[in-house]
């Protein structure tokens, strides 16, 4: 068990070091078992928070995403966060000027995330296999940078099926309807 503990220690390490190192724009946390983001990557990566605009922390063991991870990735412009346990986001989010994609499909969110919806560059959501009912179908509609919307394997409501265009100028992914049952 410890062992596996600091190979994935080790890895995590490795990939820090890799990003700052090489000064590129991504950092890949995913499928690393992270429980929390690793306080100690905010020191390691002071130099060169301001040039990532990539991060992945897919397939990891998330419950929580902090202010402090969005305020000091405030350049993001794509965030990963597929397969974690999330069921909400901070209130910060909405600084993240330059969020284009967020991809927070496999997660626990019950409603629509809603600080998303004044994320002014924010192009693509996926919440692909929650468990969100309620959607807030008016806000979606004034997002003017939204172009697709991926809400499939959701039990969404009837209300957000009449999301068409041109009432909404982006794509909206939905499962198919189920049949009603015949008496």
């Amino acid at each position: 068990m410890q062992k596996r503990m600091g190979e994935a220690v080790a890895r995590v390490a490795r990939k820090v070091n890799d990003t700052v190192e090489n000064k590129t724009d991504s950092l890949d946390l995913a499928n690393c078992k992270l429980m929390t983001f690793p306080v100690g990557i905010y020191k390691a990566m002071r130099s060169v928070t301001e040039g990532i605009h990539h991060i992945s922390l897919a397939n990891n063991e998330l419950k929580s995403v902090t202010s402090r991870f969005v305020t000091t990735f405030s350049q993001l412009r794509e965030l990963n966060l597929a397969g974690n346990y999330l069921h909400r986001l901070p209130e910060e989010i909405t600084s993240l000027l330059h969020l284009r994609a967020i991809n927070l499909s496999r997660n626990r969110f019950r409603r629509f995330p809603e600080p998303l919806a004044t994320v002014p560059s924010l192009e693509t959501i996926d919440l692909e296999e929650n468990e969100i009912a309620e959607v807030p179908t008016e806000k979606l509609a004034s997002m003017a940078s939204l172009r697709s919307l991926n809400l499939r394997d959701n039990p969404v409501g009837p209300e957000v099926r009449l999301l068409v265009r041109p009432l909404v100028p982006f794509d909206l992914l939905l499962s198919p309807e189920e049949p009603t049952p015949k008496a």
